[in-house]
């Protein structure tokens, strides 16, 4: 297992650990405790929860994510892999993979898997093969099928929906090993939406902070989900894979307390990285005009909203906002070469700010 409690082992880890052992038993006929695992990494220890041969040529074995520091959804989850040996003719593989009950199937194009196959991302692919063909005999294939019980009720908690990857999850991994979500295995798995959206032809994209976001945006704006790319935390992370990939004009859209802190040059919005919120909008009510009393009242209050409601007192909102979202957009544009178009909300969907022209 891994050593710290920042990183634990992928789904694609895990489901090549349960293959090993399910063919383990079908050859040996042996109860399968652990198994070692070679990854792109290293090799990791894997401890098998059950291991069972079912006939001669059929075995299954059971394993799950042990928790690690993250709110991994798939943390704790069951993942099964059923191998069979069956006869193989002179052209086939020694392994082939398919999924089961809970592995999503691909519906969009742009993803590493094509259209029709099940969510087995390609390293996990090449970690099951790896591992299974020098033990399988060669007279036999060994035809591995993933599933994950409760896959499909996890999948509404991912980003499978909005990807078009139905019924279930995806099974993932770059290096065998999980990290942090504040690493790259989050960040790879928010870009997708990029790509996805670059191979459906899909024009018009907003991009948002999160699902408060995309809510809001829906029901404002004449969109569809397809149109929604959420950034996360990293927002910089996402204007600059957009810009490499030739998407130069979108609405940014979202609740202001999370957009003002790009006004401020903060291009991951995590809490724990930075703040600024009452700074930088204090500095545009000053620049705006307003009062000292007002402007203390600002700085002293603990939410975006709260600071709201006090220029809608005095009647300066729109003309901060106006000056909050024309800064977002400087500061994109100066970083990342974008022509963004700001829209900023609040938790009702109202619009706070009116130099709106949304990118056709």
């Amino acid at each position: 297992m891994t050593n710290d409690n920042y990183t634990g082992v992928t789904t694609g880890t895990v489901a090549t650990a349960c293959s090993l052992a399910a063919l383990d038993v079908l050859l040996e006929s042996e109860e399968i405790a652990c198994v070692k695992v070679e990854t792109p990494k290293k090799t990791l220890d894997i401890i098998i929860d059950e291991c069972k041969r079912v006939s001669s040529f059929k075995a299954y074995a059971v394993a799950h994510k042990n928790p690690y520091n993250d709110p991994d959804v798939t943390v704790d989850l069951a993942i099964v892999a059923t191998v069979e040996l069956l006869d193989r003719n002179d052209d086939s593989d020694e392994v082939i993979i398919t999924g089961g009950e809970g592995v999503g199937i691909i519906t969009k194009p742009g993803l590493q898997i094509p259209v029709g196959d099940y969510a087995i991302n390609p390293v996990p692919r090449k970690m099951i093969v790896n591992n299974l063909k020098d033990k399988v005999p060669k007279d036999k294939v060994a035809k591995v099928t993933i599933s994950i019980p409760e896959g499909e009720k996890i999948a509404k908690k991912t980003m499978n929906p909005k990807l078009g990857i139905v019924g279930g999850i995806s099974v993932l991994g770059t290096t065998g090993i999980a990290r942090s979500m504040s690493s790259e295995a989050y960040k790879n798995s928010i870009v997708t939406q990029l790509d996805v959206a670059l191979a459906s032809n899909v024009e018009n994209l907003v991009f948002v902070p999160g699902n408060i976001g995309e809510k809001l945006a829906l029901s404002n704006l004449d969109i569809t989900k397809e149109q929604v790319v959420q950034t996360g935390n990293f927002v910089g992370f996402m204007f600059e894979e957009a810009a490499k990939r030739g998407i130069v004009k979108f609405t940014y859209f979202g609740h202001i307390g999370k957009l003002i802190k790009v006004a401020g040059g903060i291009f991951d919005t995590k809490h724990a990285v930075a703040d600024g919120r009452r700074e930088i909008m204090v500095t545009h009510a000053a620049l705006c005009g307003v009062d000292k009393k007002h402007l203390q009242m600002l700085f002293d209050s603990k939410t975006t909203d709260d600071m709201m409601s006090i220029l809608d007192e005095i009647d300066m909102s729109l003309e901060v906002c106006n000056s909050i979202a024309s800064a977002i957009r400087e500061r994109c544009m100066q970083r990342f070469d974008l022509d963004l178009n700001v829209v900023l909300v609040d938790m009702e969907g109202n619009y706070l700010n009116d130099n709106m022209k949304f990118i056709n």
